[in-house]
């Protein structure tokens, strides 16, 4: 994982944002559980609190659910609502942009779907799409991070 924090965004937003794109790309999947509190603080040189902080932004928005004992696990519909959301984000922020630029340039819906990459190109059963293998809260890299019991902390 890169451990690479961003200046213009708090550390817990953004891990609390990298379990929300690894959710959103299938590396977690419902009832998987959370690398715990403890080691994404050791192996990040992390404060405990601000892992807990991000993680309860997730649990705050029902995305994960806390198990007394057990842990922090990806709770039942988190990746249909996280598309929701940012589906609607993405058309009511990028989207606008995205067609000025489309139209601007003069594209023609051919020509655009013709330069998709073959990732985005859509997913048919000769061609399925599956999604990149990214490290536990690095949607860049490759190998998952063993999951831990001792997700509170």
């Amino acid at each position: 994982m890169d451990a690479q924090w961003n200046d213009s965004q708090p550390i817990y937003r953004q891990l609390r944002d990298r379990v929300v794109a690894m959710i959103l790309d299938g590396t977690l999947t419902e009832g998987d559980p959370l690398p715990s509190v403890r080691n994404v603080a050791a192996d990040f040189r992390l404060n405990p609190l601000t892992v807990l902080k991000g993680y309860q932004e997730l649990v705050d928005e029902a995305l994960v659910e806390k198990k007394r004992g057990r842990g922090m696990y990806v709770a039942l519909g988190a990746r249909a609502a996280l598309l929701k959301g940012e589906r609607q984000k993405f058309l009511d922020s990028e989207w606008p942009r995205v067609a000025a630029t489309i139209q601007r340039l003069g594209f023609r819906p051919e020509e655009l779907l013709a330069a998709m990459p073959t990732v985005m190109a859509p997913a048919t059963p000769s061609h399925p799409v599956s999604p990149a293998s990214p490290t536990p809260l690095d949607p860049a890299a490759a190998a998952p991070m063993p999951p831990s019991a001792d997700s509170e902390g």
